[in-house]
């Protein structure tokens, strides 16, 4: 017995193919170098891999019971590119396969929803279980309001002591994980589609989100020497980056971590103290530093680059905000002003900075990629084919409208969720190694769900006369990639920075350069500069605001046409505004022109009207990892 325990539309015609070999320079043919080494006769990568480090199946307890019945192998075929049959018929596929995928679902009951479902009603003694079950077995939405009933019963700790009983747990997580070791090396393909083992660390504190995502370097014959960890009432990452250590002393493998949704965390995220309130620690710093090298900077649930209120003079600081900058995840505690700057990434970059000042080492070298969080089994990011947050969210004409938290009265409505977040990893090959390594170093970016190839470099002595010839060996030669650090300042520091758009995809608007920076007084700020943009001529800056791009969005037929932006855009910028004694970050942000958002698509496909506030175009972007320069190299 078994039961319960816890397509773009108009592209230009630009061959892409001819853009991106002047792009990229040489071929790709060996692992990319570290960073700053001369190069000599080596290679680097061509071009980005596409992923997506976070996506749940039926194995996570609230994806089985918001209805999925995708497990891990039909999550795997769906990256890969083949077609799938969701739970209510509808035929899913993407329109370009990614490259790699981590299953990442929740260690905390793993697995118990379908063994509750699955287990005949006489045999549950328990009222609530059998109850939990039938819920279940009425239907989609019976079903995501028992995932509720046991969120809920979870946080307040009233959970049926079947539930919560260690032993049962161990044998249902030791099952659930050994099967999904199994079909992640089945997929697993190097040189093709890498498929990663890992898991959520799903900390909610309250209902404050503190949720991290474990990625190992390793196959199954590691792996499989532990189990997924799970939270069971531990109040911080601490205990997990202990696992994670223990894991590596035991087995000789690699893990990091990433948090994410630190825009539901009610500023616990990015502290400038530690839990008990004391000052941070170089040790606590360096901990944090050591175990999380990146962070999901945009995902289904909003975007976390930054927001209006932190970032004043940022015209673009608003993306994805919308529903979700109200409260914490279940909306149990509501959002106060002072908490903003606990949960967004551009201000964690700028606290680093503060707290390295101050200890000597930054707890928040971030690189920067984006995920989807699904919890359908379908890593779908793209805007015309949106599966949904939760199997009940699947397409339908009353999805924009849906309730996400029903009963409470500043709730979240269904068009409020993203289509959108991907990892771009600059990785020399598509295995486990490449990939995790290039993570580690940072050498990493996100987007909003657009393919969009980005490159950032930063150095001393970079030119215009750089991009005439070979300019990424000579980036990599002379300077570091996105997620590298500058040494001891030899003038100002100048970027190479160059962007192209998604071959079948929207043209771009512009590169940003934005900068955060410690001033000799310990106070932050940061600056955004408009670097290389669409239309030089025509568009001026403007009391320091560039002419917007303009936009051709057709909300009647959910189109647009690139006849406005750009097919690529580069420059060479330097700082002019720098001080060597100034601790400083730096990142790319790149703009596309406005596209329709999925609901629009939406709108247009079942002949329904959207909400009136439902926002349904949005200019989709993508976010570097910084480059960061210390005063003391």
């Amino acid at each position: 017995m078994r039961y319960l325990a816890s397509t773009a539309l108009g592209a230009i015609a630009v061959s892409a193919a001819a853009i991106l070999a002047t792009y990229t320079g040489a071929p790709l043919q060996a692992a990319a170098p570290s960073r700053g080494a001369a190069l000599a006769g080596d290679t680097y990568p061509q071009r980005p891999l596409w992923g997506d480090t976070h996506l749940h199946t039926t194995n996570s307890f609230d994806a089985f019971g918001a209805g999925n019945r995708l497990g891990p192998d039909d999550a795997l075929r769906f990256a890969r590119g083949e077609e799938v049959a969701t739970a209510d018929g509808q035929k899913a596929k993407l329109g370009r396969p990614l490259d790699f995928l981590v299953i990442a679902d929740h260690s905390d009951a793993i697995g118990v929803t379908t063994d509750l479902y699955n287990t005949p009603a006489e045999n549950l003694t328990d009222p609530t279980l059998r109850r939990w079950r039938d819920m279940m077995h009425a239907g989609p939405e019976s079903s995501y309001k028992m995932t509720r009933e046991v969120i809920s019963a979870a946080q307040n700790g009233t959970l049926p002591a079947e539930m919560t009983n260690p032993k049962r747990l161990r044998e249902t997580t030791r099952r659930v994980w050994d099967a999904q070791l199994d079909s992640v090396e089945r997929y697993n393909q190097p040189g093709t589609f890498t498929a990663f083992i890992g898991f959520e660390y799903s900390l909610q504190l309250k209902g404050d989100t503190l949720h991290r995502n474990v990625i190992f370097r390793d196959g199954a014959d590691k792996a499989r020497t532990v189990l997924p960890f799970a939270t069971q009432g531990r109040t911080g990452p601490e205990p997990l980056w202990d696992y994670m250590d223990a894991y590596a002393a035991a087995t000789g493998g690699k893990t990091l971590a990433i948090p994410h949704n630190s825009n539901l965390s009610n500023g616990r995220s990015f502290m400038m103290t530690s839990a008990d309130g004391g000052p941070v620690t170089a040790e606590a710093a360096r901990n944090r530093a050591r175990h999380e090298p990146l962070v999901e900077v945009t995902q289904y649930k909003g975007d976390s680059e930054s927001h209006p209120s932190l970032s004043r003079n940022d015209e673009f600081a608003d993306f994805g905000d919308a529903g979700w900058e109200n409260g914490n995840a279940p909306l149990s505690a509501l959002k106060k002003p002072e908490m903003f700057g606990g949960e967004y990434v551009r201000e964690a970059l700028k606290r680093g900075l503060q707290i390295e000042r101050r200890t000597g080492v930054n707890p928040y070298v971030f690189g920067m990629i984006g995920s989807t969080d699904a919890h359908t089994s379908l890593s779908a990011a793209e805007e015309g084919n949106f599966f949904g947050k939760f199997t009940s969210d699947a397409p339908s004409p009353g999805r924009m409208t849906t309730v996400v938290n029903p009963g409470i009265q500043q709730s979240r409505i269904g068009w409020q969720y993203q289509a959108g977040g991907l990892a771009a990893v600059w990785a020399g090959a598509n295995t486990r190694a490449s990939i995790f390594d290039a993570m580690i170093r940072r050498e990493v970016y996100a987007t909003t769900g657009t393919r969009m190839t980005v490159r950032l470099f930063g150095g001393w002595d970079f030119s215009a006369r750089d991009f005439r010839g070979d300019w990424v060996r000579a980036g990599y030669a002379r300077g570091v990639p996105m997620g590298g650090s500058l040494g001891a300042a030899k003038g100002a520091p100048s970027f190479l920075v160059s962007a192209l758009k998604d071959s079948i995809g929207a043209n771009l608007d512009r590169i940003q350069i934005i900068k955060g920076w410690v001033d000799g007084a310990g106070q932050a700020h940061e600056k955004i500069y408009d670097v290389a943009w669409s239309s030089p001529l025509k568009r001026r800056i403007v009391k320091g605001r560039l002419m917007p791009v303009g936009d051709t969005v057709d909300l009647a037929t959910a189109t647009y046409r690139n006849s406005i932006g750009a097919a690529e855009l580069h420059t060479v910028w330097r700082d002019p505004d720098f001080k060597p004694g100034q601790r400083a970050f730096y990142y790319a942000r790149v703009l596309e022109i406005p596209t329709p958002r999925w609901a629009a698509y939406d709108a247009v496909r079942f002949k329904v009207a959207p909400p009136k506030d439902a926002r349904l175009k949005d200019q989709e972007r993508a976010y570097t990892s910084p480059i960061w320069y210390s005063p003391n190299g």
